[in-house]
Order: C-alpha cells, then sequence, then structure tokens
C-alpha cells in the first residue's frame, strides 16, 4: 500500500511515512468507522490518497486526531471541537505542516485548553468524592443528607425540580404497578446506591452520544445498544421495563418539553435522536 503512486493534499510531504486508515484505526484506537466519518466532516482529513482513492495519514494528522480524541474524552461534542482547532496546522516558524522539527502554532493553546478542562474535571470529581465520603458517613450512621448536601452528590438539577418532578409523576402513574414497585425499591436504597444510579445514567447518556456524534443512524447497534442499557438501567434500579413500555418512554423525551430539554441540554437533536434508537431497539426485541 505504502508503495503505490499517491495523490497528496497541497503542502503533505510524500516522504514522510504515512498510514492506512486500518493501521491508524490500530495505533491509535479510533474505529475505522469513526476516522471515516471525520474525515467526511473534515475534522480530520488525511494527507493523502492511494492511486486506489485508500485514505492515507500522515504523522499531523495523528497529532490532530490526538487533539480530537483528547476533546471528546473531556465531553466535547463534534461541532465544538472544529470550533477549537479551527485555526488550523500553521506553524510558528511559517514552514510547511510536514517540516520536521516544527509544531503547529494553535497546539500549544490546545493542549492549554484541554488542561483547563481536566483541571476543572478534577475539581468536580474531587468535589463529588467530598459529597461521597459525607454520604457514605451518614448513611453508615442512618442520617439523611441535607438539600446543599444533596446538590453536591447529584447536581443543582436534581433539587430544583425535584418535588415538581415527583408530585406529576405519582400523579400520572401512581396507580400503577411500575410506581409502586419503583417506591418499594428506591425507599430501601442509600445514598451508595443513588450515587451509582447517577455515575450509569452519566455513562448511559454518554454511549448514545457516542452514537450521534459518530454520525451513526439511530437504528445502528451501537445506538440500540445505547438505548437498551437505558432500558436495563431502569428495570434493575426501578420498575421492570419490556420494549414496548421502553418505547412509551421514548415518545416523552420528544413530546414533554421538559424531558426534551434534559436530553437536549446534553447535545442539540439527542431528544429525537434517543427516542427514535428507542423505537428501533423495541422493534429488534419485538421479532
Amino acid at each position: 500500500m505504502k508503495n503505490e503512486k499517491q495523490r497528496t493534499r497541497p503542502g503533505a510531504h510524500p516522504e514522510i511515512a504515512l498510514m492506512t486508515v486500518g493501521e491508524t484505526a490500530s495505533v491509535t484506537g479510533v474505529t475505522v468507522r469513526t476516522l471515516h466519518h471525520y474525515d467526511e466532516i473534515g475534522l480530520v482529513s488525511p494527507a493523502a490518497r492511494s492511486s486506489a482513492g485508500y485514505r492515507l495519514y500522515a504523522p499531523a494528522d495523528l497529532e490532530r486526531l490526538q487533539q480530537v480524541v483528547a476533546y471528546r474524552r473531556l465531553g466535547l461534542g463534534l461541532e465544538d471541537i472544529a470550533a477549537a482547532l479551527e485555526e488550523g496546522p500553521v506553524r510558528d516558524d511559517g514552514a510547511h505542516p510536514g517540516a520536521r522539527g516544527t509544531r503547529p502554532a494553535g497546539r500549544r493553546r490546545a493542549l492549554e485548553r484541554q488542561r483547563e478542562l481536566v483541571e476543572e474535571k478534577i475539581t468536580e470529581l474531587t468535589r463529588l468524592l467530598a459529597a461521597l465520603d459525607t454520604a457514605l458517613e451518614k448513611d453508615m450512621k442512618d442520617i439523611d443528607l441535607n438539600e446543599d448536601e444533596m446538590r453536591e452528590l447529584f447536581g443543582d438539577s436534581y433539587t430544583e425540580h425535584f418535588e415538581e418532578y415527583q408530585a406529576e409523576a405519582e400523579d400520572r402513574w401512581g396507580q400503577t404497578d411500575a410506581w409502586k414497585e419503583s417506591q418499594r425499591r428506591t425507599a430501601a436504597y442509600t445514598q451508595e446506591d443513588w450515587a451509582t444510579i447517577s455515575a450509569e445514567t452519566e455513562e448511559n447518556n454518554q454511549l448514545i452520544l457516542d452514537a450521534m456524534d459518530a454520525g451513526l443512524p439511530a437504528d445502528s447497534e451501537q445506538a440500540m445498544a445505547a438505548a437498551e442499557a437505558m432500558r436495563v438501567h431502569m428495570d434493575h434500579w426501578f420498575f421492570p421495563i419490556d420494549g414496548e413500555f421502553h418505547r412509551n418512554l421514548g415518545d416523552m423525551y420528544v413530546q414533554d418539553p421538559r424531558f426534551m430539554k434534559t436530553y437536549e441540554d446534553l447535545r442539540p437533536g439527542l431528544a429525537q435522536y434517543l427516542r427514535d434508537a428507542i423505537h428501533a431497539n423495541a422493534d429488534r426485541m419485538a421479532r
């Protein structure tokens, strides 16, 4: 492959070692599908194409991919990452992008921004750790957390509208078996249980975000797996929920503005995407 005649973009240098998309995926851990998507949206475009049209990645492309992966690990969406990297591969010394011994002028700023985000995440996790320690201590003494401590553990959104949602949920479903089962289970949960529930919820949200950000359709295997993880989570912690029940909940995510806002705040369009993934998963379960 590397010995084939290559067509390179302007500024790329054929003497630099190039890697195929498969080799790049193997080295970086980024899937071939994701690399293709990044190329299609112009986020990480390979330096060259072989005579057969295959993507070939240069070291500078891997540097950019590293930046993208770092930002993704920090929770940024692809549009935000593109904005952060929009300065492009301009060099400090004006040299071409493939020159050895040079570095992108924007790379240091990108690394500094990533460091700031990591510090913010560390601060957030440190506060969460302290909140968990408090919860564990009080749980051992059978003492309930106060409102401020609940905010630290679950975030402001937990207490902001909790009573309102609780009252409405009871009004809607108070006579159902699902509601009664949920009340029975949650009555026995410790603060450590609630912390686990919160962490699992965030993990499941990230799964559906990853599928959406990768440009996968809602009925893709990855998106349906994320929807299934959410269903299993609810089935385990709250009440039995089959595919049809989950389908009805998915409809609420786009019909009720408050439920919709929960997901739209994570990523515009996520509520509809999740609803469609839930429907696709329910259809799969029914087959």
